[in-house]
Formats: structure tokens, sequence, C-alpha cells
């Protein structure tokens, strides 16, 4: 390979995007909606870049790039190893795969490509970073676009929940900075390298213990962790249907990777374990977690925001793994809470995916509304089986392996309540999953008088769809009552055109590019479960570095 492109790549990947995210701006004073094209571009780039960034980070180790040629102690330092690089695949092939559905389901507008661009920028950022004050640089330029995805949806419910989210993410970031802060007093450094050699040798140890304290409570927050989670479900139900898959996914899948991160790498798991409460605090808020969200995604009727309180509960298991790697010195854990992390945010992508077809074709968003989509949409209901059944654990996709690595380092440290979490949440999970697949799949679409969908919304931050405005006054009763084409038994046409009711009177806003994309995302969460030993085997010289 060639090591000087190699080299260039950590760099490229973070600048290329946040520079193009000036383009669908600047090219939108002379031309309509030119973003999704260069959006389309530059992720689909960024892929292919990741993807051979990637291969060469297999083949030779990490992959190391200086900023400027200044010393580590003063520079910025990208860092691509086996770790980092499977969160960078993953945000490079979700942003790509979620453009195939705001093609057509927008939002369309220049300027939600342009913060669509900035959060693919900073996430790449979080991902290749080197120093911990860069890491809150780039969590800034992620939390910042994503306020801006959340409060472009319809209405003023987005404009509340992006102001919820800004309050948390604010105080969230600021716990990390004063962490921050206090390390950086006590060891003088800010690179991740240095100060894996500098803590253990401080003299001022208090300040470290509290810095570690304040990042916890940052990370908590950043990643949902319950009690802190409140801003994640109204911001994933009130997000545009276009954006919340790529928020879901990535966003906090970022923040989790990070503080993974700073616990094998910056503070380093033999100085966590002899730090006193320090497993027993991060193992409590992830098991909390993972039981209270998925009680709260049990008793939910929208869909997305039974997805986001799933996501809760998801995360929780990752912080958990984290917490037996600190208790148990696991590897094993670890290997699950990355296999987690990667798995997690292809289910998620495809399951809000399909959420947003779903709405976008028929206006259904609670899971009674999801009756009789089975009969109506053969291959978005079984893609959307497929990531449910992944998702509470069934072998073999993805996530099964990964709660059984996180599962079997439990037993290994033999901490038998961990393991009786999981599988009590796996069981809960199956509660809120089995519930919607028994709407798709053996309760019959409701009448008029009781489905009363709430109409195709999702580009309406756009100026609206002629098309779709034009549907739902069709699809008004006499009484003013919408009538959800579920309902009616209006089906999906694949060449894109009327509904196959014959009438004409609701054309399918669904591409098929769009159920391509949770097609493939149903297939990849089952080949990824056949490749769990080959994770593990990918993951070994990092594992090797940081816990020997």
């Amino acid at each position: 390979m060639n090591s000087g492109l190699v080299d260039l790549l950590p760099p490229l990947l973070i600048v290329a995007p946040i520079l193009a995210a000036t383009l669908p701006i600047a090219l939108g004073l002379r031309f309509d909606r030119t973003g999704w094209s260069v959006a389309a571009i530059t992720t689909a780039g960024l892929f292919a870049a990741a993807g051979y960034l990637a291969s060469a980070v297999h083949a030779g180790g990490r992959v190391t790039h200086t900023l400027g040629g200044y010393p580590r102690t003063y520079g910025i330092q990208l860092v691509a190893d086996q770790f980092s690089i499977l969160v960078v695949l993953l945000v490079t092939g979700v942003a790509t795969g979620v453009l195939a559905y705001t093609r057509r389901g927008g939002p369309r507008g220049n300027t939600f490509y342009t913060a669509y661009l900035l959060l693919v920028g900073g996430l790449l950022g979080i991902s290749l970073t080197g120093d911990v004050f860069n890491l809150f640089v780039f969590l800034e330029i992620s939390s910042l676009a994503t306020y801006a995805l959340v409060s472009s949806g319809d209405g003023p419910e987005s404009a509340v929940a992006a102001l919820k989210y800004l309050i948390l993410g604010t105080v969230a970031a600021s716990m990390y900075l004063i962490g921050v802060a206090f390390v950086f007093m006590a060891t003088g450094t800010l690179n991740m390298v240095e100060l894996a050699e500098a803590i253990p040798n401080a003299e001022r140890q208090t300040l470290i213990q509290t810095g570690f304290a304040f990042i916890v409570v940052g990370f908590a927050t950043k990643v949902a962790q319950w009690p802190l989670h409140s801003w994640q479900p109204s911001a994933y139900e009130q997000a545009p249907d276009g954006a919340t898959p790529l928020i879901a996914a990535l966003v906090s899948t970022a923040s989790a990777y990070a503080f993974g991160r700073l616990i094998v790498t910056v503070f380093e798991v033999d100085y966590l374990a002899s730090m006193p409460r320090a497993a027993s605090i991060v193992l409590t808020v992830g098991c909390v977690s993972v039981l209270a969200g998925t009680v709260l995604a049990v008793i939910q009727r929208e869909v997305k925001r039974m997805l986001a309180y799933s996501s809760v509960s998801q995360f929780g298991l990752v912080i958990t793994a984290y917490g037996v790697v600190i208790a148990g010195g696991s590897e094993t854990a670890f290997t699950g809470a990355a296999i987690h992390l990667v798995g997690h945010g292809i289910l998620k992508a495809g399951l809000f995916l399909s959420a947003a077809i779903v709405a976008t074709s028929y206006g259904a968003r609670t899971v009674d509304e999801y009756a009789g989509l089975a009969k109506r949409r053969p291959v978005v209901a079984g893609a959307m089986a497929v990531l449910l059944f992944a998702l509470v654990g069934v072998p073999p996709a993805v996530g099964f392996v990964g709660k059984w690595y996180i599962a079997l380092g439990a037993v290994e440290a033999e901490l038998w309540p961990v393991a009786a979490v999981i599988f009590l949440s796996t069981m809960l999970t199956l509660a809120y999953a089995a519930r919607l697949l028994e709407k798709m799949y053996f309760t019959p679409a409701a009448g008029a008088a009781s489905a009363r969908g709430h109409g195709p919304d999702t580009v309406a931050t756009d100026g609206g769809d002629e098309n779709g405005d034009k549907g739902r006054e069709d699809l008004a009763s006499d009484d003013g009552a919408v009538e959800t084409p579920l309902a009616a038994g209006v089906s999906y046409d694949p060449t894109g055109g009327p509904g196959r009711d014959g009438s004409g009177r609701s054309p399918d806003p669904v591409s098929n590019g769009m159920v391509a994309v949770i097609v493939v995302a149903a297939i990849v969460a089952v080949a990824l479960g056949f490749a769990g030993g080959t994770f593990a085997d990918f993951l070994e010289p990092f594992l090797t570095e940081v816990f020997n």
C-alpha cells in the first residue's frame, strides 16, 4: 500500500466532510437542492477511504498522523487502530446508507445536508483523535450539528426537543471538560499516550480521581444513561425521519466509543481497577440503564420512542461491559462491547429507517398502527422482523454475538448479577419486539375509524411534498378523519407509481432504494453474526496492547 496516502487518510477523513459541508450552502445561492448530491459523493468517498484505511490497519497495525509535525505533547495527533477503525467504518457506512432514504424521503434542503456532513466530520474526529481536548472539540462539533438536525423537524416540538438536548448536552460537555482540566492539572499533558504514562505516576491522585468522576458523569449523559437519558427519546422522536437513523445509530455510539477509549487507553484498566469504587460505579450505571431502558421501552406506544428507550438499554449494556473490563480485566467483555457498538449502530439505523418508511407511506407511528404491515409491505416487515430478532439477541445475528461476549466476560469475572441482568434485559427486549411483530404479522389492519394516521410529514420542513399533501387530502373522509393507506389497503408499488388499489389516489413516496437499504441492513446484521470470531481476531493486536 502507498504509505504516504495511508498517512494522509486520517486527517482527510475529518477535513473532507467539514469542508464539503460548506458546499450545499454555497451552491444553494445559485442552485436548488444540490445538498444531497454533495453529501452522496462525499460520504461514498469517505466510506471507500475508510475501507482502504481499515485494510492498512489490518495489514500493518495502527496508523498515526501528527498534524504539522509538532510534538504530540503540544500538537494534534490522529490515530487509527483496530478499535477506532471499526467506528470509522460504521460512521461512513451508515452515513452513506441513510442518504438512500433522504433522496426521496427528505428533508431536501441544502442546510440539512450541511448539518449532515458536519455531523459526519465531528463523529470521525471523535473516532480518530489522539488527545482528550480535541475529543471535546469534536464532541461539540457533532453535538451542534445534531441540535440543528433535531430542530429541523416539523412543529414546535422539535425545537423543544432540540433545546432540551442542547441544555443537557452542554452540561455533559462541561462535565467532561472539567474532568479533562483536572487530569491536565495533575499530569501536564492532553495526549492520550502520554496521559497513560503519566497518570499512574502523578503525585496529585485526588485530582485524577475527581477528573475521572466528572468524565463519567459527562459521558453518562452523552450516552443517555438512566436517569440522565431524558434528552434522547424526545430528540429521536421529534427529529425528521431522515435524520433520526443517523443520530440514533451514530451519535451516542461515538460517545460510548470515546468513553471506552479513555478507559482502556488513557486511564488503563489496571489503574482504574485500583481506584476505589470505580468499577462498581460504572457497573451500577450500566446495569440500571439496561433494566430501566427495557422497562420503559415495553410501555411505549410510539415506535420511534420505543426504539429510543431501547437505545438507553443497549448502551447500558456497553457501559456494563466497560464495568466488567475494569472489575475483571476481561478482554472478552471488551470484545463484546466493540461488537455490540457496531451491531447496535447497524440495527438502529435499519429499524429507524424502517419506521421512517412506514411513516412516510402509511402515516403509521404507533405500535397499533403497524397492524397488517406484513400483508401490505412484506419486504419492509420482513427486514424489520430480522432486525428486531437481532436486537433481541437471537442467533446468529450480530446482536447475539455482542451480548454473548459481554455475558461470557461477566461469567469469567464471576460477576453473576451482571449475567442475570443481561438475561433479564433480553427477555424484556423480546417483550416489546414481540408486541411489534405480533401487530405486523398477526393483527389485521384496523378500520378507517380507528386508524387515524399522522400522514406523511417527513418532507414538510422543506415546504412539503405536493404528491404527499394531495394524497392526504384525498384520503380524508367525510367527517374529516384521515384514513391511513395501511387501513385502506393501498400497497407498495415497486415502480414508484400509484398504489395498487388502482385508483391512483395514493402515489407511493417510497423508492426501491429506500427499501433496499433496510434489506441490506438486515443482511449485514445477520452476516456480522457469523463474523464474531473475525471481530475478535481483528481486535486482538489492540487487546494485546491495552491489556498486557
